[in-house]
């Protein structure tokens, strides 16, 4: 999800805000109510449809990274708190930017920053030099959205945890990110094929495809840790909690536990059967993705949510990009076959010095309106953490269809884990796994590898450790 996910500029979802040194360093948080200054802002009476105090005649700064969301969509939400009655004498600035942490550090610094501001993006601000000055975001959940219902109720389950922090929740972040397989369902129905739910049907599958002329899986070399997410994702699935724990807290040999390496056995498999495309570690990520979306030299690929809006200029016509959740090593895993690495991403956050914090979280609220969620959905097609908006067509994707299927089909069978990009591992693990999918290395060697360098992180008394539980 993450900076591992090569562009972060245009897949800001839980990928930009990761890519700080503390990972998912921004939980949204609405809670207090309050934040008045000179220029006017909080102050007001509370109520259901004021329920921060927001003055009926304030200004409102944001200032949003400009990534591959753009920031109109909070534009779009700015123009929803005009259309309260509360707020219509309310003004509200919206800016982009490219550069959050070199823009807006010495504003911190300053004790003016802005009202909200979406943390994301390479050069976002590290949650570590902040998280004393954020608002709690509590209340903009308990708070009733512009239809009259508690914005709790309307989400995604565990939409907070990727923003709290020491129990505290202070960035919202907005964009679901659901992880899985991706295929062209014209081409699976036009060969009878179906989505393979385990990996032995995985490498059946292979097979059928390499009779049609036509190889498995595809990589590119800054994304070849890609498999990994795969892996992890379906060794959680079979093994549950034990699996993700172990990762997540650097565990000597946690690498060898048994669901990883029955899925790595798998991976080793398809390698030496030649079911992947050569020459992957040559290859630069998105020309290799598309000799899946256009080409459709391979037929599967791992990847998250954003892989359409990524490759909208290199699909074929009619491909009718689609998502299943991985397979599972066996036929009865710990979690089911539904289950989804899915988590919130692209975080929102409310500095407590700013002018308007009220402002800061009513945006946060019309954001989460109806109104304001179905545009984002609409024009980025990608869900956001209200669920229930994305209609049966999918404002004509197939992929936010199948996100949105698969989002329901999983339920509370959700999880999402930070060890990666927390720990800043990427780098040295696309090293191994480039020279494991090219072949030059065997499963020993793999799993030699990715232990090598969660040992020496666990190893290293200058690296702050984070225990999860």
């Amino acid at each position: 999800m993450m900076s591992r996910e090569i562009e972060i500029d245009r897949r800001s979802l839980l990928r930009g805000a990761l890519a700080t040194a503390a990972l998912a360093p921004f939980a949204g948080a609405l809670a207090s109510c309050g934040g008045s200054s000179s220029s006017g802002g909080g102050g007001a009476a509370t109520s259901a449809t004021n329920p921060f105090g927001l003055a009926k005649t304030s200004s409102v700064e944001a200032v949003i990274f400009n990534g591959g969301y753009g920031y109109d969509y909070v534009k779009f939400a700015a123009d929803q708190v005009k259309k309260q009655t509360d707020f219509s004498g309310v003004t509200l600035k919206v800016s982009p930017s490219t550069q959050i942490a070199q823009q807006l550090q010495p504003r911190f610094v300053g004790g003016n920053p802005p009202d909200l501001i979406d943390n994301s993006g390479a050069n976002a601000i590290g949650f570590s030099t902040i998280q004393q000055q954020l608002e709690t975001l509590d209340g903009v959940f308990d708070a009733n959205n512009y239809e009259g219902t508690k914005i709790s109720d309307t989400l995604y389950p565990n939409v907070k945890d990727p923003g709290t922090f020491g129990g505290k929740f202070i960035a919202m972040n907005y964009v679901m990110t659901v992880y899985g397989m991706w295929y062209s369902a014209s081409l699976f129905q036009q060969n009878g094929w179906t989505p393979p739910k385990t990996w032995d049907e995985a490498i059946a599958l292979g097979a059928k495809a390499k009779a049609k002329g036509k190889y498995l899986l595809v990589w590119g070399k800054e994304a070849a840790t890609y498999y990994q997410t795969m892996a992890v994702n379906s060794a959680i699935k079979e093994g549950g909690d034990e699996v993700r724990l172990a990762l997540e807290n650097l565990k000597p040999k946690c690498w060898s536990l048994p669901q990883i390496q029955s899925v790595f056995q798998a991976l080793g498999q398809m390698v030496q059967k030649g079911y992947f495309v050569p020459g992957g570690a040559g290859t630069q990520f998105t020309a290799a993705q598309a000799k899946w979306s256009n080409n459709q030299q391979a037929i599967l690929y791992p990847s998250g949510g954003w892989i359409e809006n990524e490759m909208k200029d290199a699909t074929k016509s009619g491909f009718d990009m689609t998502g299943a959740p991985e397979p599972t090593v066996s036929s009865s895993p710990t979690m089911p076959y539904a289950s989804l690495r899915a988590a919130a991403g692209e975080p929102f956050i409310v500095p407590s010095q700013a002018n308007n914090v009220a402002g800061g979280k009513e945006i946060l609220r019309a954001m989460l309106s109806k109104a304001a969620a179905t545009n984002f959905s609409k024009t980025r097609l990608a869900p956001t953490i209200v669920k229930g908006l994305v209609p049966a067509d999918g404002f004509g994707s197939t992929a936010l269809v199948s996100q949105t299927k698969m989002l329901d089909a999983a339920g509370t069978n959700t999880f999402n884990y930070q060890f990666v990009d927390y720990y800043g591992m990427n780098t040295d693990q696309l090293v191994v796994w480039n020279s494991f999918l090219s072949g030059q290395t065997d499963v020993p060697g793999l799993t030699k590898g990715l232990q090598t360098i969660t040992d020496k992180i666990a190893n290293d008394s200058s690296v702050k450790k984070q225990t999860v539980t």
